[in-house]
């Protein structure tokens, strides 16, 4: 037997379309009436009812056919699904989604500024750039952490929309329900939502914008006002400041709206750590790999030092982030080789940055300081200058 919604369905469709036999299309454009946008699953998922490819008949009390069934035993739904074709998902998520504490973690930069605006559980969107392996999104996971606060991270791509963001229409057990998105879950927990690389997105996640004024968001496709819960925050990462990358390190990040940027009251620039700062990061992770080895967390430091210096100073196009520190000493851990382990996490550049930086490295573990390697390389482009100067008398003479 159908119950009170199906045969109210049944009853339209065969209105609208003068027929009991009606392909999917038609039982879509039926279903629309009822709030959903595809075909009742209820009757296409039921093989008694199909009677063609793409067709399928309506059971109708003329044709005798409304006690048919599936020869199984008919599941019995939840009352809300009964009631509803599109039944309403309240959460996705279940359990704790507190992140992990981390004991590699040190705290450095703004990271003291960030725990606070977390642990004040007021709504205070946070946009956090910096290049890139720099500890932004490892910070606000350890802030959340440290604070006992749920987080929620979303990494956004140049696809991503309103329906990934706030939530679609999903097939679950046969049913078309609402299934939260993200924004949503955390709205309604009260969590801290996490916009990871946000320089990547496109126009559609303008839909974020009433979200970030703290004042809510309607849901147009489910008719619903949804109240961010206390303790409700957004935090944004990214590469840029949201103008894009002129140089093309960045490459598919984009120009972000102006008046989306404006609703972030305060951005944070993230530094690479100090020296100090990143010796014990790399001790600590050593640590954590099982090993202790003060030194080579020390020429690692100097050796990326040397080379931030010179790629700022526009005479390398490679940079060794933290993070790429961090990954050769967890392969120290497994290969128990220095030079190997710099080698295969130092493979992703092009041959000549990479012989230049493991040569680099060789003479950072011979005992050379980071002024001693600058003042060598200055005395080398000296002498490159006046050879050039050399060259160019010579040309001059022979002319």
């Amino acid at each position: 037997m159908l119950n009170t919604k199906q045969q109210q369905f049944v009853d339209y469709a065969v209105e609208k379309f003068g027929s009991n036999e009606l392909t999917v299309a038609q039982l879509k454009e039926a279903n629309t009436k009822f709030g959903c946008k595809y075909a009742p699953q209820w009757l296409i998922k039921n093989t008694d009812y199909k009677v063609g490819k793409g067709l399928f008949q309506l059971p109708t009390e003329s044709d005798g056919s409304s006690a048919k069934t599936s020869g199984t035993a008919e599941k019995v739904l939840p009352q809300e699904t009964i009631n509803t074709e599109a039944a309403y998902v309240v959460s996705s998520l279940t359990g704790n989604i507190v992140p992990a504490k981390d004991p590699s973690f040190v705290s450095f930069g703004n990271y003291p500024d960030l725990k606070s605006i977390v642990r004040s559980n007021m709504f205070y969107p946070v946009f956090i750039t910096g290049l890139s392996g720099n500890g932004k999104t490892f910070g606000v996971t350890q802030a959340c952490a440290e604070a006992k606060k749920e987080m929620i991270r979303v990494n956004i791509t140049i696809e991503t929309d309103e329906d990934d963001l706030l939530g679609g229409y999903r097939l679950k057990d046969g049913q078309t329900v609402w299934q939260n998105g993200p924004v949503i879950e955390a709205m309604e927990r009260g969590a801290l939502l996490l916009l990871d690389e946000i320089d990547l997105a496109s126009n559609k996640i303008m839909c974020l914008q009433p979200i970030l004024e703290g004042s809510g968001v309607y849901v147009k496709k489910i008719n619903k006002f949804v109240k961010p819960k206390n303790g409700f925050n957004v935090v944004a990462t990214a590469n840029t400041k949201g103008q894009g990358s002129d140089d093309g390190k960045f490459i598919g990040t984009n120009v972000l709206n102006e008046a989306f940027l404006e609703r972030f009251p305060i951005t944070f620039e993230q530094k690479y750590p100090t020296a100090n700062i990143e010796q014990k990061i790399l001790i600590n992770s050593l640590k954590s790999a099982g090993k202790k080895d003060d030194d080579f967390a020390k020429k690692l430091v100097t050796w990326a030092d040397v080379i931030r210096k010179t790629y700022f100073d526009g005479g390398v196009d490679e940079i060794i982030s933290t993070r790429r520190l961090v990954h050769i000493v967890q392969a120290f851990g497994i290969f128990n080789n220095k030079m190997k382990a710099i080698e295969v996490c130092t493979n992703r550049f092009d041959d000549d940055t990479k012989n230049s930086f493991s040569e680099l490295y060789q003479k950072v573990d011979a005992g050379a300081t980071a002024e001693q390697i600058s003042e060598e390389a200055r005395q080398a482009d000296m002498k490159s200058q006046m050879d050039d100067n050399d060259s160019e008398s010579d040309d001059e003479d022979v002319i």
